[in-house]
C-alpha cells in the first residue's frame, strides 16, 4: 500500500482529494498546514485558520484517516511574506498563490510529508498528472483539470519534473459540483464551505493594510494621460535585428508628470497595480479611472479612462534568463528558437494564441492579439494543447 499524505485545507476540495484516495486503496494521512497569520490584517471572520484546521480534523475523523497541524508560518513568512513586501517595495506585482505552492506546498511540505514515509503528496487542485515515456526515461506532464471553470494548473506553473514525480491530483477528473456531490453524499462538513479567496491559506487579508505594516504611507499625485496622448503614436525606430525590435516592443511605456493633468493624491505608489480600478477614490470623470502605469521613484500614479485605454494595452512581454522555468525541460527553447503556445498572463484569463522566442538576453512572449494590464512581477504560463509545459516571472 502506497502512502499518500494529503495537504487538507479545511476546504471541500482537499476532503474529497482524501476521500477518492482512501478508496483508491492508498494508505492516507491528511496534514494541515499553519502559515503564517496576523489578525491584524486579517477580514477576521473569513477563513481563521483555528476554524479551517477543525473542519480539517473532522474530515480526517470522518474518513477514519490520522490527522496532524504542522506550523510552517516560520517558512512562509520568509519565503513568502517577506517577499511580497519586497516585491511591492520595487513597483512590481508578486502572486503569492504560485509561490506558495513552489515554496512551500510542493517543497517545505512535500519534505516534512516524505519524512512520514509518504511515497506522494496530493492536493486538492483542479489539474492533472499525465507520464510520458521519451527516450526511456519518464516525463512528468502538468495537465488541465477537466473543468474548465476551475482549472488550476497556472497556480502550478513553478513546479519540476521532481515535484511533479511526487504529486497527486485526485478531483483532476472532476467539475466542481461533482466534488460538492461526493461531499453531500459523505455528509462531510466542508460540502457547503464557501471556496476560500484568500492569501494561500492567509486568510482574506486586506491587502493595503497589510503592505502598511512595512511600506508606510506616503502622499503621490495621481495623473490621467489622455487616450490621444501622442506617447501612443510615435514612429519606432529601425532595428537591427529581432531581438533588439522584441525588447522595445516589450518595455513599458514611460510617461512624465508633465504629459497629463492631475485628479487626485494617493498614499503610496507601493500600494498599488497596473490594471488596477478600485481604490482611487477619483471621481468625475465620464469613464472609470484605470492605472495604467506606477512610478516608484517618483512615486506617481498613472492613470486612463475606460478599460480600452490604450496604455493598457501591450503584445509583447520580456522573461528575464534566471526567471525562466520548464516544467517539461526537454522542450527547453534554445537561443534563437522559436515556439507556438497558447499562454495566460493570470489566472482565469483565457488561453491566448502567442510565440515564445528565445535569445541569450531572455525569453519574449509575443501575442497575436494585444493584452491588458501586463504587470511586472505576475507569471506567464505558456501551454501546448492542454499541457502546461513552463512559466515565467514577467520582467
Amino acid at each position: 500500500m502506497k502512502r499518500v499524505v494529503v495537504g487538507l485545507s479545511g476546504g471541500v476540495d482537499s476532503s474529497v482529494a482524501a476521500y477518492l484516495l482512501k478508496e483508491q486503496g492508498y494508505e492516507v494521512i491528511g496534514l494541515f498546514m499553519k502559515n503564517w497569520h496576523d489578525d491584524s490584517v486579517t477580514i477576521s471572520n473569513e477563513c481563521p485558520w483555528l476554524e479551517d484546521s477543525n473542519d480539517a480534523l473532522l474530515v480526517a475523523e470522518k474518513l477514519g484517516i490520522p490527522f496532524q497541524t504542522v506550523d510552517l508560518s516560520e517558512e512562509y513568512k520568509d519565503r513568502i511574506v517577506d517577499y511580497m513586501f519586497k516585491e511591492y517595495e520595487n513597483g512590481r506585482t508578486p502572486n503569492p498563490d504560485v509561490l506558495c505552492n513552489r515554496e512551500i506546498k510542493f517543497d517545505v511540505f512535500m519534505k516534512i510529508a516524505l519524512s512520514l514515509g509518504a511515497d506522494y503528496v496530493a492536493t486538492g487542485h483542479y489539474c492533472r498528472k499525465g507520464i510520458l515515456e521519451k527516450d526511456g526515461k519518464e516525463i512528468y506532464q502538468l495537465l488541465a483539470g477537466i473543468d474548465n471553470n476551475k482549472d488550476q494548473s497556472y497556480f502550478l506553473c513553478q513546479l519540476s519534473q521532481e515535484q511533479l514525480s511526487k504529486s497527486l491530483f485526485p478531483i483532476g477528473e472532476l467539475t466542481k459540483p461533482q466534488v460538492r456531490e461526493i461531499a453531500s453524499k459523505l455528509d462531510l462538513i466542508t460540502a457547503e464551505k464557501k471556496d476560500s479567496q484568500g492569501l494561500c491559506f492567509i486568510g482574506k487579508v486586506r491587502l493595503p493594510e497589510f503592505l502598511q505594516q512595512q511600506l508606510q504611507p506616503k502622499e503621490g499625485i495621481i495623473i490621467e494621460i489622455d487616450k490621444n496622448d501622442p506617447i501612443y503614436s510615435i514612429d519606432k525606430p529601425t532595428f537591427e535585428s529581432l531581438e533588439e525590435q522584441l525588447n522595445f516592443d516589450s518595455q513599458p511605456y514611460h510617461y512624465l508628470p508633465t504629459m497629463g493633468k492631475i485628479v487626485g493624491k494617493h498614499q503610496g505608489a507601493h500600494y498599488f497595480t497596473i490594471g488596477q480600478r478600485k481604490g482611487l477614490n477619483v471621481g468625475g470623470t465620464k469613464e472609470a479611472l484605470f492605472i495604467i502605469a506606477t512610478d516608484i521613484e517618483t512615486n506617481t500614479i498613472y492613470t486612463g479612462q475606460g478599460q480600452t485605454h490604450l496604455g493598457l494595452f501591450r503584445k509583447t512581454l520580456k522573461v528575464q534568463p534566471q526567471e525562466i522555468h520548464w516544467i517539461r525541460e526537454d522542450l527547453r527553447l534554445n537561443n534563437g528558437e522559436t515556439m507556438e503556445v497558447m499562454a495566460r498572463i493570470r489566472y482565469r484569463q483565457a488561453l491566448q494564441k502567442a510565440t515564445l522566442h528565445q535569445f541569450e538576453s531572455g525569453l519574449f512572449v509575443v501575442f497575436d492579439e494585444p493584452q491588458s494590464a501586463i504587470t511586472e512581477g505576475q507569471f506567464v504560463a505558456w501551454n501546448s494543447k492542454d499541457e502546461l509545459v513552463g512559466s515565467g516571472v514577467i520582467s
